[in-house]
């Protein structure tokens, strides 16, 4: 018979607790890579046992316990390899610690796991998979598929990067404010990205990861309450909750991809973009304005608009204009030339992309090629327009917006053979 399967319920819980009982293990054993090993094997006892014999009372410290026993078995076991090979004795019990799950700390682990796997040493690829698997509680399998490489491939990047941290000898422990001041940059960031890649899947069928953004958001609420008077945390988070907002009206009932301007806003998350409002206007009026708020700030005009065409797009051109001061960004440049364009017309917006094209970040990206498309649409250079969204189609490895540049592409090519095909009417 086979055994029976945990709820929706339970498995949202092991998922939520995982980040917790992982730092519990690690720092009473000091070892990331095999408290990750047991902690993976009481998740697993878990999902076993919990459907028959019930969720027990203190499901954090049962995990904690039974992956603390495997911990244990894996250090006798080291420690009689230690003893054959070096013939040192050594008390087992010195290496097992007491199993007292009550008096372990209370303070909130993920941010301490978070902050370790955005440590310096790390590249952000292999610092994105590691928060991922350490944090955000998601398989190796899970996130090979988010980033389309095979499984071993990613536990290898994986496994690496938990080597480097031990390698390190990073302590496990919030960082002092020095060290909260030298890494937050880099958590940000790599929220932002799995943010980013959750909003729109890079690749694959799916336009969206929504495990991968509510991550990413759920994390990003974490550093906000840990430095709540940081306006660039703050700003971060108000920008995922203001664009997450949009979510469920960004697909159409197949998974197709519906642009911005033709959305129903009557779907998007009012409540979200309350709290965004809310928490940008917040940390403006402290004054010390960031990236990440001119561009939340981007993200309320555009929800604020009851109609597309009641976008306020002279004041997001403004904060484009800021946003260019202070950040390198080529996405930026390319976003810049998309509201110069919907104040001054196609042809200035135009005139813009030309400088992306000796962008090496850029040049060739599907983008580029979509933004350009767009724009020699609305000039009316329908023919350019047509080789433009057929050339993104061709370079994007997402399947929807594929599909939605080349549906484009048709929608032009079809406008073109009705007009040529019409006969010319004279009074």
């Amino acid at each position: 018979m086979a055994p029976e399967l945990l709820n929706a319920q339970s498995e949202h819980l092991l998922r939520e607790l995982a980040p917790h009982v992982l730092g519990a293990v690690i720092r009473r054993f000091r070892d990331f890579a095999a408290a990750e090993d047991a902690v993976q094997e009481a998740l697993l006892a878990a999902a076993l046992q919990w459907p028959r014999e019930g969720v027990p009372e203190n499901p954090r410290a049962w995990l904690i316990q039974v992956a603390s026993r495997r911990m244990a078995d894996h250090l006798r076991s080291e420690l009689a390899r230690r003893r054959r090979e070096t013939a040192t004795a050594m008390a087992t019990d010195q290496l097992t610690p007491a199993l007292d799950v009550e008096s372990e700390s209370e303070r909130d682990d993920t941010l301490i796991l978070l902050f370790m796997c955005c440590h310096a040493a790390l590249t952000s690829p292999s610092a994105i998979a590691l928060t991922l698997r350490a944090v955000g509680g998601l398989t190796t399998a899970e996130i090979a598929h988010a980033f389309l490489v095979p499984e071993a491939t990613m536990a290898q990047r994986i496994s690496r990067a938990k080597q480097t941290i031990k390698a390190s000898g990073a302590p496990f422990r919030l960082p002092t404010h020095h060290e909260q001041a030298q890494r937050l940059r880099s958590v940000l960031h790599v929220l932002y990205l799995i943010f980013n890649e959750g909003y729109t899947s890079s690749a694959g069928p799916e336009l969206q990861r929504p495990e991968l953004s509510g991550e990413a958001i759920q994390l990003t609420r974490a550093v906000h309450n840990l430095l709540p008077n940081d306006g660039e945390v703050a700003g971060l988070l108000a920008l995922m909750l203001l664009t997450d907002a949009r979510r469920v009206a960004r697909t159409g009932p197949d998974g197709e991809l519906i642009p911005l301007t033709k959305q129903d806003r009557f779907l998007w998350d009012r409540k979200q973009i309350s709290e965004g409002i809310a928490l940008l206007t917040a940390t403006l009026s402290k004054g010390s304005i960031g990236a990440y708020q001119l561009q939340a700030a981007i993200a309320a005009v555009h929800d604020e608009a009851a109609r597309a065409e009641d976008t306020d797009w002279p004041q997001i051109l403004a904060l484009y204009d800021l946003l260019k001061r202070m950040s390198d960004n080529p996405m930026v440049v390319l976003n810049h030339a998309i509201a110069t364009a919907m104040v001054h017309g196609p042809s200035a917006g135009l005139e813009l992309l030309n400088a992306l094209d000796a962008d090496g970040r850029l040049a060739g990206h599907h983008r580029l090629h979509a933004v350009r498309a767009h724009l020699l649409e609305l000039a009316g250079d329908y023919e350019a327009a047509i080789a433009h969204y057929r050339t993104a189609a061709g370079r994007t490895t997402s399947i929807p917006e594929r599909n939605y540049l080349m549906t484009q592409a048709a929608r032009l090519s079809d406008e073109n053979f009705r007009t040529a095909d019409e006969p010319c009417l004279k009074g």
